[in-house]
């Protein structure tokens, strides 16, 4: 359990404070620009090999970028140079067709995957970082040196790199950055018009969303972190670097949550008074919301090490939430809740403006692997919802076969439930999003003119019976 608010301390006052802070100038500054650090003769050419593996991890899936930070190449180097070579890794992911178009036609042939990575990591900082051609090209000539088998094409670096800065890219397509295989599939689902929307939005870096506790100011927290308040609540800030440092993050008053994850806990609806379940909760933001509410919640997930992010941000917003570690199809427990959340382990290809490495390590298998687990999951979340009760189960996944396909089996198997029709205006979501049947297929592409969002699958099931 967390620890209570401060007595005397509502979260509307520190929501004042906080733009009080800000127009006083008292606010933290904008975090700096990334920038490499030349203590050394070759501090630069660490950095930009540390991207270089940040780059392959998540296109091998070896755990992908994030576990990729713990290899010694990357976590040896000084805060500001690791940081350099995750973004420089980050608009390579971004943007890998695009680059891959322009290199193979000023490649007659494919050179080694440890010289495409050095020309990969050049073009991303020369076309996408606005790195200095000549910085680029140099330490990409320095890191073709290093290494033996990368030694006897440190000409052709030079020259690729030279070339393409002199006589510019040439056109790129979007959809390049897509595999083959999911673009074909959303070209049927959504049509093609909708597949250069998504290609788009996978191109760019999204801003950082935030929850706010629903009694505090959202326009006071909006103006301390230069953000914007959104249809629904969200804010959205353009701000970069440790959000611990942002005004309101050791009040409590906030939480970093995409829009769209916000989304199926307004669904949900959660009352002061009652009883709450979030199945698969880790890591958390969306059991915030329903302890927001005055809700009694129980969070449930299988994961300790992810409960253990939840457990700090309770205590961090003064929530409230029993926490249970165990899986959902074997709690044994005999309580049922009059709202019941399954946010479904998928495989995320959704979420991809912010994961980009998300497009290259999903395989086609891993959709009808999935899919079998979050039809296991619904038949246990539908035990867990009193009659007259409520369910809302979401997917952070573009595929119809975790989002749409599974509530038309779960329904076929439960006729005690019937679809509640989602109000897109009254949950924050964007009014192309609703479907026929009264779901919501939220795609990244939506929203463009505000920066998108991440895309979801959300449907709200009431028990009639």
């Amino acid at each position: 359990m967390s620890r209570s608010p401060e007595p005397g301390r509502s979260s509307a006052a520190r929501g004042r404070r906080m733009a009080d802070k800000a127009r006083a100038g008292t606010r933290p500054p904008r975090p700096p620009r990334v920038e490499v650090h030349d203590d050394s003769p070759d501090i630069g050419v660490e950095a930009r090999i540390a991207a270089g593996v940040l780059l392959n991890a998540a296109l091998e899936g070896r755990g992908g970028l994030d576990a990729a930070l713990s290899f010694r190449e990357v976590s040896s180097l000084p805060g500001p140079d690791r940081a350099f070579a995750r973004a420089v890794a980050m608009a390579a992911l971004r943007r890998l067709g695009e680059i891959d178009q322009i290199l193979d036609r000023k490649l007659q042939k494919g050179p080694p995957l440890a010289v495409r990575t050095i020309l990969r990591v050049a073009l991303a900082q020369m076309l996408i970082l606005e790195t200095p051609a000549f910085a680029a090209v140099s330490t990409a000539v320095k890191l073709a040196e290093r290494e033996p088998k990368t030694r006897p094409y440190k000409n052709l670096v030079n020259a690729v790199l030279r070339g393409i800065d002199r006589e510019g890219p040439g056109l790129t397509t979007a959809e390049s950055n897509l595999p083959e295989w999911l673009a074909a599939r959303w070209r049927a689902a959504y049509g093609e018009p909708a597949l250069v929307g998504l290609a788009l939005a996978a191109r760019e870096e999204p801003a950082t969303d935030l929850s706010v506790k629903p009694d505090v100011e959202a326009a006071a927290v909006a103006e301390a972190v230069e953000g914007e308040v959104l249809p629904g609540g969200s804010i959205r800030t353009g701000l970069r670097g440790d959000v611990a440092a942002w005004p309101g993050f050791e009040d409590g008053v906030w939480w970093v949550q995409d829009a769209a994850a916000a989304v199926p806990g307004r669904l949900l609806a959660p009352k002061a008074g009652e009883t709450v379940i979030d199945l698969c909760a880790a890591p958390g933001g969306k059991t915030l919301q329903l302890a927001a509410s005055g809700a009694s919640v129980v969070a449930l997930d299988r994961s300790a090490v992810r409960l253990k992010r939840l457990t700090e941000n309770l205590q961090r917003t003064g929530l409230n939430s029993e926490v249970v570690t165990t899986p959902a199809e074997d709690w044994d427990d005999p309580r049922t809740f009059d709202a019941v959340l399954l946010d479904a382990p998928c495989t995320a290809t959704g979420t991809f403006r912010r994961n980009p490495e998300v497009l290259r390590a999903t395989k086609p298998a891993d959709v009808a692997k999935l899919a079998d687990v979050q039809h296991r999951l619904l038949d246990a979340a539908a035990e867990r919802v009193k009659p007259g009760g409520r369910l809302v189960y979401c997917v952070c996944s573009l595929e119809r076969e975790e989002g749409e396909t599974q509530i038309i089996a779960f329904l076929r198997r439960n006729p005690a439930f019937r679809t509640a029709p989602a109000v897109p205006a009254e949950v924050g979501a964007p009014d192309e999003a609703l479907t026929s049947e009264g779901w919501l297929r939220i795609l990244p592409s939506m929203w463009a003119e505000k920066g998108g969002l991440d895309g979801f699958f959300i449907a709200r099931l009431d028990r009639v019976g």
